[in-house]
C-alpha cells in the first residue's frame, strides 16, 4: 500500500516519537526523537532503515537522541534554518513554505513560533498528516516560552486553515489535563464536553489520544476558538480582539 506509514513511540513520561516511512522508498523518519534506544527498538523490529530526523524544535525533549541516531544510522537531520544553531547535528536547513521530500512523500513547512522562536510543523498534504511539535496539542497548546500571544495566535490560525482531515500527530499525552482545563473555560460546548468523556475512557483504557484530527480541534480546543464570540462571553471578553482572549486563555492555562 503507497503511502507514508506512522508509528507511534511513547517515550519518557509523556513524549511521542513518530517514524514516518515512505512506503514506496522505504524512506523513513523520526520526528523530534526525545532519546534513541526506543527508536533503535523500533527500527529494528519492523527491519526500517532511519534516513532523517524532522525537528521541529530545540527542546532537548525533541532532539536529544538526534546524535546518538545519526551515529548508528548515518541518517540526515533536518531542521529550521532559523534555528540551526539549536538543533545537534542539523545537516539540512528548511524555512517556511518550503517543501521538504522524505522519498516519494512530499513535506511543506509552516513557521509557528510561540512556544519558542524557530519552531516550525511538518504538513504531508497528500497522506493528512501534521507534525507539529509542541504548537498545537490534542484539545490544548503549548507555553510561550520566547514567542508572545500574537505570534501563536498567528502559528495556530495558520494550523487551523488546513483541512479538516488533517490528523494532529502532536508530540506529548497531555489530552486528560487539557481537556480538564478545557471544560473550565468553555464547558457549555457540548463538542467538548463529548470528547472529554471519551479522552477521560481512553486514558483509563491506557489508549493514546493522539492523534486528534483539524476537525475536532477545531470544534473543541479553545486555543483554536479564541476568535469565537461564544468564547469570549464565556470567559467575560465580551468583544476582545482574538489576540487579547487567546492571552488571558493561555495565562489561565499556565495557572490551573
Amino acid at each position: 500500500m503507497s503511502g507514508l506509514e506512522v508509528l507511534q513511540i511513547p517515550v519518557l513520561r509523556d513524549n511521542y516519537v513518530y517514524l514516518a516511512r515512505d512506503s514506496d522508498s522505504g524512506a523513513c523518519a523520526a520526528i523530534d526523537p526525545a532519546v534513541s534506544a526506543p527508536v533503535l527498538d523500533a527500527l529494528a523490529r519492523r527491519g526500517w532503515r532511519l534516513t532523517h530526523i524532522l525537528n521541529t524544535h530545540h527542546h532537548h525533549d525533541h532532539v536529544g537522541g538526534n546524535l546518538e541516531l545519526k551515529r548508528a544510522t548515518g541518517c540526515t537531520i533536518v531542521g529550521n534554518a532559523a534555528d540551526a544553531a539549536r538543533i545537534p547535528g542539523i545537516d539540512v536547513t528548511v524555512s517556511d513554505g518550503e517543501t521538504y521530500d522524505l522519498g516519494t512523500r512530499s513535506a511543506r513547512v509552516i513557521a509557528v513560533s510561540g512556544h519558542t522562536i524557530g519552531h516550525i510543523a511538518y504538513w504531508f498534504a497528500d497522506d493528512d498528516v501534521l507534525f507539529c511539535g509542541d504548537t498545537l496539542f490534542a484539545l490544548g497548546c503549548g507555553r510561550l516560552f520566547e514567542g508572545t500571544p500574537a505570534q501563536m495566535w498567528d502559528s495556530l490560525s495558520r494550523l487551523r486553515a488546513l483541512p479538516d482531515t488533517t490528523r494532529v500527530y502532536c508530540a506529548h499525552e497531555y489530552t486528560e489535563a487539557n481537556a480538564a482545563f478545557a471544560l473550565s473555560v468553555d464547558g457549555a460546548n457540548p463538542a467538548l464536553v463529548e470528547r472529554s468523556a471519551a479522552v477521560r475512557a481512553k486514558r483509563r483504557g491506557e489508549e493514546p489520544t493522539v492523534p486528534s484530527t483539524l476537525a475536532e480541534e477545531r470544534l473543541t480546543n479553545p486555543f483554536l476558538r479564541a476568535d469565537d464570540p461564544m468564547l469570549a462571553q464565556a470567559t467575560g471578553l465580551a468583544g476582545r480582539d482574538p489576540i487579547s482572549v487567546f492571552a488571558e486563555i493561555r495565562k489561565r492555562k499556565d495557572q490551573f
